[in-house]
């Protein structure tokens, strides 16, 4: 696909390519068994300024727009999708801070996000609601200048090792949606704690964990607009980064377990003829290839409407939402494929196509299951 790149983009795009080939693709099946946390690619995103990419240019950022985003995941997912998490909820947080944040927090942030060493986790699911957040029970108790939060958060993407973390908690008695706040949550917290890290089917480079508060102390001034306004910044603020986050994401992983497959394809050899050769085979990479080509389609013209600000925001959540679910779901479709056409040598641990695979299913999960995506898309266009 031919995409309308300016020359930056054209250059960081390159530039991503390059770092991950040197310092990700030969160790993504390592990454991805040791089931830590990456310090090695956590240092090189850091030097190239991959972790403070949204900031606005006076504190060392590009402002990034939706379409960069989107290209700096992809990039990272072709090779690993669970170290393109250091940069996805990072980049979430300071870009929901530039929109809901006022002057003075900022300012106040964005100094500590300068120096492109911090990572951020974005906390809204809880043990008992992960598709109805809107019922979230994490109680934050104003007490003078203060929040009291009680409460535990589930499946938190960089679990102890992020400096910071967008929380959302319910302040008040408005029902559902209407009483949810967000809180700006340092590490150091006192009263913040995490569980044990997660075991997960896939993206074994990425740590998830609980978090718990315990009577944790979170100054006022760090909520984000005001009281009962969290779900606001999560419809209006956090809903786009699906577009470079989730979606982006899944595009990655479709396009490597293709490439892997398109190469295991061409110098596989079955009754005398490379495997490439037989219509089956050609017919799935056909399939496959087409398949991603309408995902970037539909990924590049939502985030091209989101940057132009044009669209209203029906529109635009619609897109959105198709966007994440139609190209997670195509990516394990092509993840599935990938290791069919890899035969015996694609079920084997360590086999590229058989850690996309594992991947891919997550992707289909979080960040909004594609179930609710499909019922947001149902619900607009039933409303046209």
């Amino acid at each position: 696909m031919f995409l309308h790149l300016t020359p930056f983009q054209r250059e960081l795009q390159q530039r991503v390519r390059a770092l991950v080939a040197e310092k990700i693709a030969p160790r993504a099946a390592e990454l991805d068994a040791r089931e830590e946390f990456p310090q090695e690619v956590f240092e090189a995103f850091r030097d190239a300024g991959l972790l403070r990419l949204s900031l606005p240019e006076t504190y060392g950022g590009i402002n990034a727009e939706a379409t960069t985003l989107c290209l700096v995941i992809e990039e990272i997912s072709k090779a690993s999708a669970g170290t393109a998490l250091l940069v996805f909820p990072t980049q979430a947080v300071i870009r929901i801070l530039r929109g809901a944040g006022s002057a003075e927090q900022q300012d106040r942030f964005f100094r500590e996000f300068a120096a492109g060493d911090k990572l951020a986790g974005f906390c809204l699911t809880e043990p008992n609601f992960g598709s109805d957040a809107g019922s979230l029970q994490t109680r934050a108790v104003a007490e003078g200048d203060h929040y009291i939060v009680n409460g535990t958060k589930s499946y938190i993407t960089l679990g102890p090792h992020a400096h910071y973390y967008l929380v959302f908690v319910r302040t008040g008695p408005g029902k559902r949606t209407g009483g949810i706040s967000a809180l700006v949550v340092p590490r150091d917290t006192p009263g913040l704690t995490f569980g044990r890290q997660e075991r997960k089917m896939g993206l074994g480079d990425s740590v998830t964990t609980e978090m718990v508060f315990t009577n944790a102390r979170v100054p006022k001034e760090n909520r984000l607009l005001g009281e009962g306004e969290g779900w606001r910044i999560l419809a209006r603020q956090a809903n786009p980064m699906r577009v470079w986050g989730a979606a982006s994401l899944a595009l990655g992983i479709a396009e490597g377990a293709y490439e892997a497959a398109l190469d295991f394809a061409r110098r596989r050899t079955q009754f005398k003829k490379k495997i490439a050769s037989f219509q089956a085979v050609r017919f799935m990479l056909a399939d496959m290839k087409t398949s991603i080509e309408a995902a970037k389609s539909l990924i590049y013209r939502t985030a091209a409407l989101i940057d132009s600000g044009e669209g209203s925001f029906r529109d635009l959540e619609t897109l959105v939402s198709m966007s994440k679910y139609y190209t997670s779901d195509m990516a394990m479709k092509v993840a599935i494929d990938a290791v069919q056409i890899f035969g015996g040598a694609g079920y084997l641990k360590g086999a590229p196509v058989e850690r996309l695979m594992r991947d891919a299913k997550a992707v289909q999960i979080f960040d909004g299951s594609n179930q609710i995506q499909r019922m947001v898309v149902s619900k607009n266009i039933i409303l046209d």
